[in-house]
């Protein structure tokens, strides 16, 4: 099958003609952004919020870092997955290495508290937070996020190599 752009042309044009793809990814850019503001506000001794990354339509996300982990070279990331069209959590390292070295070491421990990712590849730790997100309540949503998000925070914080 030759996947090169050409093939796509059409689809693509008949797509945004329409226009709800353009409009849904830009409501969601807008409030993916809004969110990243919401914990940098209301959490800035807690831990450090990265930059948002947009994606290709795959993921955007953005990291969250406590400095607990910042030391031991992981961050939190705060993804929406476009394909699957759900909020996730990902346990990530700061490179491939220390990513593949702890999940080796999780992996080893049998720690059952959340699965691993199937390989280190993307994440150590990739966990559904919210299926199928209603975007008609934005502050339901944005609280059952940072609910979730705090408690796989706490919940990793407990892990006894990453306690100091």
């Amino acid at each position: 099958m030759d996947d090169s752009l050409s093939n796509f042309n059409s689809d693509y044009k008949n797509q945004m003609k329409i226009g709800n793809i353009s409009k849904v990814y830009k409501g969601l850019m807008k409030y993916l952004m809004n969110l990243r503001s919401h914990f940098l506000n209301k959490y800035p001794d807690e831990f450090s919020v990265g930059s948002f990354y947009q994606g290709y339509m795959d993921i955007s996300y953005f990291p969250l870092r406590p400095e607990s982990l910042r030391r031991q070279k992981l961050k939190i990331g705060l993804v929406f997955n476009h394909e699957k069209f759900q909020f996730e959590i990902w346990l990530v390292g700061q490179n491939k290495k220390i990513q593949k070295d702890y999940w080796d070491w999780l992996k080893e421990k049998s720690w059952s508290k959340y699965k691993l990712s199937p390989s280190p590849q993307n994440s150590i730790i990739k966990e559904i937070i919210v299926k199928d997100p209603d975007f008609s309540d934005l502050d339901s949503l944005t609280e059952k996020i940072e609910i979730e998000t705090l408690g796989f925070i706490k919940n990793i914080l407990e892990i006894e190599i990453l306690e100091e």
